[in-house]
């Protein structure tokens, strides 16, 4: 199992996929805020650090990218709900727009590498993905109040 999470994530992190969909979509994006922006989409509001955390990038690094996102329109950053020292950052509607077309490409692409299989897999596969990233999800959040104690 290990190595075909190792086989998916390297998949999804080559720079072909998203390449192949930021030329179909003629979008005027860079390939590494790809991944920020729909992160963003996805949790947001969401702070430069907790997204960091997310998606396994140094915080200067993420903090430029998350800039950039913001001089493109594609998210705005302000003073947080729950710690107004910490700035979020949520999509506007336009990097919303722009993630939702992402999720068509790429739900595309998964329809073609997954052709023979049947709706039944289909769903099996879903269900035990989402079930794994929850365990996931929670492991994390112990590890994060055991460190916090």
């Amino acid at each position: 199992m290990h190595d075909a999470l190792l086989d998916i994530i390297g998949f999804m992190s080559r720079p072909e996929p998203d390449v192949a969909l930021m030329s179909e979509m003629a979008m005027p994006l860079e390939r590494a805020l790809l991944p920020l922006l729909v992160r963003i989409d996805r949790r947001g509001p969401i702070g430069v650090v907790e997204l960091a955390d997310v998606v396994g990038r140094d915080y200067t690094t993420v903090s430029r990218q998350v800039a950039r996102l913001d001089e493109l329109g594609l998210v705005v950053r302000r003073a947080g709900t729950r710690d107004k020292r910490v700035r979020e950052a949520e999509v506007t509607e336009l990097g919303r727009e722009m993630a939702d077309a992402v999720d068509r490409m790429r739900e595309e692409l998964v329809g073609e590498l997954m052709a023979d299989w049947t709706n039944a897999e289909r769903r099996d596969l879903a269900r035990l993905l989402k079930r794994m990233a929850s365990s996931m999800d929670e492991w994390m959040a112990s590890r994060k109040s055991e460190d916090a104690e």
